[in-house]
């Protein structure tokens, strides 16, 4: 990854809130959800989300952006409308653990465009969730 594709990735991780890192040759950017108090099989459970993204092109600045989101059930709904009201596309919504509480449900989100006008409208979307 060049300079300029990992400032690139701070600024993406920077106004989602999360922290930036590098692997395979893209960029991830890791959100911490600490506030969702989760508990898997008696254990706490770190919630996080996860945004990235790879194939920059230069000419363009576009990317494929994609994200995965932990949610509340009652943060789906919001989150999604905004999301898809922005054409960012939801590629599905889904639990990953049967004995987790509170409930989590993750979305998958993707979309082909600048890394940070993607950051942003997730970040619009995060905020009405």
């Amino acid at each position: 990854m060049l300079n300029k594709e990992k400032t690139l990735c701070r600024q993406l991780a920077k106004v989602i809130g999360g922290q930036p890192g590098f692997a395979g040759g893209k960029c991830v950017a890791t959100l911490s959800r600490n506030q969702m108090n989760a508990i898997i099989l008696s254990k706490r459970f770190t919630v996080t989300s996860s945004f990235s993204f790879e194939s920059f092109n230069r000419k363009s600045g576009k990317a494929l952006c994609l994200g995965r989101i932990a949610l509340l059930p009652k943060e789906v709904e919001p989150f999604v409308s905004v999301i898809r009201e922005q054409g960012i596309k939801v590629s599905s919504i889904h639990n990953e653990w049967l004995f987790e509480n509170p409930r989590l449900l993750y979305v998958n989100i993707e979309s082909v465009e600048k890394p940070l006008i993607f950051a942003r409208k997730v970040r619009k979307a995060l905020n009405a969730a």
